[in-house]
């Protein structure tokens, strides 16, 4: 398992891992969104955010994009998810930050407790306004 700075000419395959995994992830969401919200994700967020990829032997197989202490997106191939390569990341990111906050759907349930699992405390309940879903906020702090 390698970690290191994503590069430029691996945007799309990041934007296929994202694509992939918010579908299944977020079922609940009409996957048109999902599909409207790909070039954002390939000419915006992506470019700028810090972002990390996770690569076995032979290909990257997810990332993680940070905004300063923002957990923006933490995504693994859906071939490889339970392999424990969201945890590396999130334990490799958590090394380098005092604090971190994300938001996740409330209804994704699999990520709510993955986070919880890594030491995320949910700290308020809100509306995402694109989506109409219910969503939390939760924080981790370094002890």
């Amino acid at each position: 398992m390698n970690i290191r700075p994503n590069k430029k000419t691996e945007v799309n395959k990041l934007v296929d891992i994202w694509y992939e995994g918010s579908l299944i992830a977020h079922s609940f969401i009409d996957k048109e969104y999902w599909k409207s919200q790909r070039t954002e994700m390939e000419k915006k967020y992506i470019p700028m955010s810090e972002t990390y990829v996770v690569s076995n032997e032979k290909d990257v197989v997810g990332f993680v994009s940070m905004v300063d202490n923002y957990l923006a997106a933490l995504f693994i191939d859906v071939k490889h998810q339970g392999e424990g390569y969201g945890k590396e990341l999130l334990n490799f990111i958590k090394r380098q930050r005092e604090n971190i906050q994300l938001k996740v759907y409330k209804k994704n349930n699999k990520a709510v407790d993955f986070y919880l699992r890594n030491g995320f405390v949910i700290k308020e309940e809100s509306l995402d306004e694109q989506t109409a879903q219910e969503e939390f906020l939760m924080g981790w702090e370094k002890c």
